[in-house]
Parts: structure tokens; sequence; C-alpha cells
């Protein structure tokens, strides 16, 4: 993305998500630019992630924590705990749906923000912000439906891309961890790219050494961006 093609804004210092003492600014593409959608392949492939109709890429004055990462989906093979985690959930369907707004999934949204993000801002959610963060009108969107029978379990909002799949979000239902949706939703986006013969998984930013990030070193090989491009994830 060249500076005299596309324009790049600087947010305003805002609460970093990730330490309470530290403030954070993003860098957003253009959000009227009119070709978003061909611009976000690029955009991932040089970090960026997308939240609602954005693209962004966290760019903080003295912090630079926030590392973009993504899985090698030719070369990935589930480890022991990831085939236990498959075990657990043979009794659910997989169903590719198209991304969009109905009650069911915004019930199942309300109740994960609720006992997941307790008073962050995001557990009183209406119609309208489940539409504004997980979609977009340019964006590739498809929603992974995970169900037992009728009961729906799990959505994993995931864009398709030509670099690859991204995994936007996942919400779950809350009172079904021992199943390991979070997991098990990464492991069937795994599978959707092999299916369709894509090369990564774009799982957004990791943090060396930050609990919320740790269960991403275990999708292994596992790359992350540094100021030399994409490199492999040292093991430990």
């Amino acid at each position: 993305m060249r500076s005299d093609r596309v324009r790049l804004f600087q947010t305003l210092p805002h609460a970093c998500g990730y330490f309470a003492e530290r403030t954070a600014q993003n860098l957003v593409i253009d959000p009227a630019a009119p070709q978003l959608d061909q611009l976000y392949g690029p955009a991932l492939e040089r970090g960026f992630r997308r939240a609602g109709g954005h693209l962004y890429y966290p760019y903080c004055t003295s912090c630079r924590a926030c590392t973009p990462c993504r899985i090698d989906v030719e070369r990935f093979t589930p480890d022991r705990s990831q085939r236990r985690c498959l075990k657990r959930n043979e009794d659910l369907q997989v169903i590719e749906s198209m991304a969009g707004y109905n009650a069911e999934r915004h019930a199942l949204y309300e109740r994960y923000l609720r006992q997941r993000h307790p008073g962050g801002g995001m557990d009183e959610a209406d119609a309208s912000d489940f539409r504004r963060f997980l979609t977009a009108p340019w964006s590739p969107t498809m929603f992974l439906e995970f169900r037992q029978g009728p009961r729906l379990l799990g959505v994993a909002v995931t864009d398709v891309c030509q670099q690859g799949l991204s995994a936007v979000y996942t919400f779950y239902e809350p009172e079904e961890t021992a199943r390991s949706l979070g997991t098990f939703s990464i492991l069937q986006q795994v599978a959707l790219a092999k299916r369709r013969g894509l090369p990564w998984i774009y799982l957004g930013f990791w943090i060396a050494g930050h609990p919320k990030m740790d269960y991403k070193r275990k999708f292994r090989p596992m790359q992350i961006r540094t100021s030399e491009g994409w490199v492999e994830m040292a093991e430990g």
C-alpha cells in the first residue's frame, strides 16, 4: 500500500485493552476509501486487522508489543490437546453460513459478552452493535456455525481473502467451557483453509508473555511479522 494512493489516519490515544496502565493508538486505512475490499488482502499481509468497517494496525508511541501472527496451514498438525478438543466436539455440526444478524446469533453473542467481558463496555451490545463490530458491507465475511442438533453453540466470524482466512472474532456458549470452543473454532478455520487451498490463518496480534495471547503459540508452525517481514516464531 503506497502512501500516495491510500490515506492512513492515526487515532487519538485511548485505553489499552491489554495493559491497564498504558494507552494505545492505531493506524487506520481511510474508511471512506472506495476500494477497501481490494485493499483488505494486501493489508492482512502487512499485519493489519479488521474490526467492523475499519482496517487497523496498532501503532503506539512507546510500545510495540502487538505482533501480527498467522498459522502456516499446509504445515500445521494438531497437537495432542487439539486432537482431544476435536474428539470432544465430534457431536457438533460445522456449517458455513452467510454472515449477518439474526436473533439467535445475537442472543448467543450477548450471553458470551456478559460472561467473558462483564463491565467492559461490550456487554450490552444491541443489534446495531452486532452488525457494526462483526460485519462490513465490503468485507468477504462468512460465519462458521457450530451446532449440536438445532442448538447454536458457537460462531466463528471468518473473512475469506485470497491471501488466507482472517479469524476476526469467535463467540460461543459460555456454559460449554469443557468443549474448548475457542480452540475448536481455530481448528475448523484451519480445516476450511485447507479445503479452499488457502495458505494462512491470520490470528490478529500476539503479545509475548501476555496470558490472554498465550493460546496462539499452540498453533504451530506460527509466523510473526517483524521489521524484516514474516518469520517463523521460535519454539519455547
